[in-house]
């Protein structure tokens, strides 16, 4: 008797889990990703276009970061990005979890209040900028991670949603990708703006 509850039991959890709404990843998902990394790409190579090494160390004061650093800075966090997603992956699927709708992770790079690079990556200072290299070596840097990011999200045939790192599924990991550098973008335009900015 106890065996038959027991089939009983599973049977029914079976049957409700098949009820569970598996989350849905979509081609319209993807070019939505795709159109805002190339934007985002083309707007950061139409705001650098012919800046000057004077140009990219200008700094609005000096505990202030250089649009080179500011390019830096979003190499590496792409470098990051990219790592999260790829731990995502290998943690495997978990089609049951409860995601945070998409629009929490968007509009992020609107934010005005300052961050401090080094809140996100305690006790390690990896994410803030050497300033060692020039203008136009981190710009490279980051293209090259940028094509890496676009390349990975064209050839992708998994569901997005159904892999997770600890706040986020991949496919809102993406989402903070271009919405980080939307939000260095700004940066770089205040630096651009500056009365002491070399014309």
């Amino acid at each position: 008797m106890k065996k038959k509850l027991l089939y009983a039991f599973l049977l029914m959890m079976m049957t409700l889990g098949s009820f569970a709404q598996k989350p849905v990843w979509t081609e319209q998902d993807r070019k939505f990703l795709l159109d805002n990394l190339y934007r985002s790409r083309e707007e950061l190579q139409k705001e650098s276009a012919g800046m000057t090494a004077e140009q990219w160390n200008f700094k609005e004061s000096p505990d202030r970061w250089s649009a080179s650093q500011v390019v830096e800075h979003m190499a590496i966090w792409e470098l990051l990005f990219q790592h999260e997603i790829s731990s995502a992956f290998s943690a495997g699927r978990d089609s049951l979890r409860k995601a945070a709708p998409d629009s929490e992770f968007i509009g992020y790079s609107k934010e005005t209040t300052p961050h401090k690079a080094v809140e996100y990556t305690k006790p390690f200072s990896y994410t803030v900028p050497l300033g060692i290299n020039s203008g136009e070596n981190n710009l490279a840097w980051f293209l090259s991670r940028r094509a890496d990011t676009i390349k990975s999200l064209q050839d992708n045939k998994l569901n997005l949603r159904e892999y997770y790192n600890a706040y986020a599924n991949v496919h809102q990991l993406y989402i903070f990708i271009f919405e980080h550098v939307d939000r260095h973008l700004n940066q770089i335009r205040k630096i651009k703006k500056h009365q002491d900015y070399p014309r």
